[in-house]
């Protein structure tokens, strides 16, 4: 098959959960011998940084085009007066639409699937141009998020802006819905919820995949015990997750009961968290150089997650590299797991309390954990198996 893959932002290096899903995806399509092209928005040209290239590009056919999402604050203040959600919307330009024109006019493709909602505002256009089967690949239900995120804030403005955002999006999500040829998620928590919003086309379920290979976990090199969060603060639901980790256990860690050191790393990290270091307890790294081999140094991984959706990319990745993990339910939505055999559900202060007492003084419960989770993946995450199912699933589409 001619497959053709919309994504909002560049996805290399593969740094986060959204790169390294669309990443995955395309290796494992590539090994199955179908013809991938990819084209992305790429925010950072604007900010002077050259996007980071990957192995990966020399396999397929690439496209990548320049924006300028910004938005500014008479922007801001005009979108409150209108009914489209401005944190979509800026996805929308018209170079690139012509650019995609172009592409699907010169090239007949099989499939095209787009990757996630920020890329919707090019639908009819799609349509317009092209006789391919089109998918949409929903990483979440987006307004959910912003929803939960409203739950949490007691500021009252924000809290009404953010629930103004969410129904923006929840109109916007639904009146898509049977737009596309097929939809596809990663949870079934996202599959009944389409469904049950009068969805007509095929909605199938398909994890998360990594490549195993990948992952090869050493514990000569880990430090146990030791806390760890690994994440892009750059989504707010990470940030904020992190945040009220922090804000509830930092005394415990520093000066309390709950002897060991707390490591903090990934992607944009503000500066104002350096106020949170302590020499030689709480670390703040930020961008690390390998994920995998920091991942591989810590022993005791929490994803503190309050508002989220879809599937977790660390999950599975610290799941592959057979780590203990501590998470909120909603954190580990949609994985298989089976609470205190390959992961630890914690939903509170309390609950994380003793989760991570636990596993300070018990070594070889960790192990176990992190031995389970690694089976877990192995027989629901392999990113061969996954990939060879959704290229059956778009055989059955066309």
């Amino acid at each position: 098959m001619r497959i053709l893959i919309l994504t909002h932002r560049v996805p290399f290096p593969q740094n986060g959960g959204y790169p390294i899903v669309v990443g995955n995806t395309i290796t494992g399509l590539i090994n199955l011998g179908h013809e991938v092209s990819l084209m992305s928005l790429n925010e950072k040209k604007h900010s002077g940084k050259p996007s980071e290239k990957d192995g990966l590009l020399n396999k397929i056919n690439y496209t990548e085009y320049g924006i300028d999402t910004r938005i500014s604050l008479t922007e801001a203040f005009n979108n409150l007066f209108t009914k489209n959600p401005y944190n979509i919307d800026k996805y929308y330009n018209s170079g690139f639409e012509k650019l995609l024109i172009s592409n699907l006019q010169q090239n007949k493709y099989d499939i095209i699937q787009l990757e996630g909602l920020f890329v919707a505002p090019y639908l009819s256009t799609i349509r317009k141009n092209t006789t391919a089967k089109l998918i949409y690949r929903a990483h979440n239900i987006e307004h959910q998020v912003w929803h939960k995120l409203a739950q949490q804030k007691n500021d009252p403005f924000k809290k009404w802006y953010l629930n103004l955002i969410a129904r923006r999006i929840k109109n916007y999500e639904l009146e898509l819905l049977n737009q596309f040829d097929a939809i596809v998620v990663f949870t079934i928590q996202d599959r009944d919820f389409i469904l049950q919003h009068g969805t007509k086309i095929p909605v199938r379920i398909f994890p998360i995949g990594v490549d195993l290979t990948k992952y090869q976990p050493d514990y000569s090199k880990t430090e146990h015990p030791s806390l760890f969060f690994l994440g892009s603060l750059d989504w707010l639901p990470n940030r904020e997750g992190i945040e009220w980790f922090i804000e509830n256990f930092h005394k415990d860690l520093t000066d309390g009961d709950l002897k060991v050191k707390f490591y903090v790393a990934g992607n944009n990290i503000p500066e104002e968290f350096d106020d949170y270091y302590v020499l030689g307890k709480v670390f703040i790294q930020g961008e690390v150089d390998d994920a995998l081999e920091f991942m591989n140094s810590k022993s005791i991984m929490i994803v503190p997650l309050l508002s989220s959706g879809g599937m977790r990319v660390k999950i599975i990745e610290g799941m592959a590299m057979q780590k203990c993990i501590i998470s909120t339910s909603l954190g580990a939505e949609g994985i298989n797991y089976t609470n205190g055999t390959d992961i630890i559900i914690a939903n509170n202060t309390d609950e994380f309390y003793r989760a991570i007492r636990r596993c300070i003084v018990n070594e070889n419960l960790c192990r176990q954990i992190g031995i389970n989770a690694r089976t877990l993946v192995n027989e629901h995450h392999d990113i061969n198996k996954v990939t060879f199912a959704l290229a059956e699933f778009y055989q059955s589409v066309i």
